[in-house]
């Protein structure tokens, strides 16, 4: 596809998407994600969207650096092994450019030499796969916040706090000691403080793609993050036939 083409899908994706989100954001935060796995690059898109975000994907090197040079965006979403052109030279070409769009490189785990040059030639930020999306829609949120000149990293719901960067959580100025799973849950749910999520929400918020996740697992873990927040005045609601709602008492 040409990149004046592109162009014009991406055009019409932008304004299907600000009509969309008309009234739950002022302005629509443009992000691509490239991405050549297809699965991943689904649940990427499928997690930033209903987040509000206008989001393109692209599945090779050479397509993904051809559209940068036309296209801005707050922020790129970047594999690093990708077809017929590596990441860290789309990024290489991309800050040579000149350009101040976010990058969020992914890596695999152990690619640590990957991770330190990702930085070093200009990325913002990195995650390793295998990665749950609300993680990644946490780091997102904060390297739009960094854009925006923005610093507020707290949700707050009565005597709970929750730092969505340090992932750290306190009550009544006091740390919570929470395992990740537990802790990527109540993100969730203080995300949408007042609205029901059922188990299968959680799930596709919850799983990394290398992860096998039940709703069984979801009550298992909604039990134990009760008791660990008990001594907050907020409540983790069962709503019958429905699913779970984080509200203060």
């Amino acid at each position: 596809m040409s990149s004046n083409a592109f162009a014009g899908k991406m055009r019409g994706t932008q304004n299907a998407s600000d009509e969309v989100y008309q009234g739950k954001v002022t302005q629509t935060m443009r992000v691509l994600v490239v991405e050549d796995h297809a699965a991943l690059a689904d649940g990427i898109c499928g997690s930033l969207r209903q987040a509000g975000y206008a989001v393109d994907v692209i599945a090779d090197g050479e397509e993904a650096d051809d559209v940068l040079r036309t296209q801005e965006y707050d922020l790129v979403v970047l594999d690093l092994n990708l077809p017929k052109l590596d990441g860290l030279e789309i990024l290489k070409r991309l800050r040579h450019r000149g350009s101040e769009s976010a990058v969020l490189i992914l890596t695999a785990r152990g690619d640590i030499e990957d991770r330190v040059k990702g930085l070093d030639l200009g990325a913002d930020d990195y995650l390793a796969k295998p990665f749950e999306l609300v993680e990644l829609e946490a780091r997102v949120r904060a390297l739009m916040r960094r854009n925006a000149g923005t610093h507020n990293t707290q949700i707050k719901c009565g005597k709970l706090s929750f730092d969505t960067v340090a992932r750290r959580v306190t009550i009544d100025g006091g740390d919570v000691d929470i395992p990740r799973r537990e802790l990527n849950i109540l993100e969730i749910l203080l995300m949408r403080i007042g609205h029901v999520l059922s188990k299968e929400q959680i799930v596709d918020q919850l799983a990394g793609f290398e992860d096998d996740i039940s709703a069984n697992a979801v009550e298992l873990y909604i039990s134990r993050l009760r008791k660990r927040v008990e001594a907050a005045d907020v409540k983790i609601q069962t709503v019958r036939g429905l699913g779970y709602l984080l509200k203060k008492t």
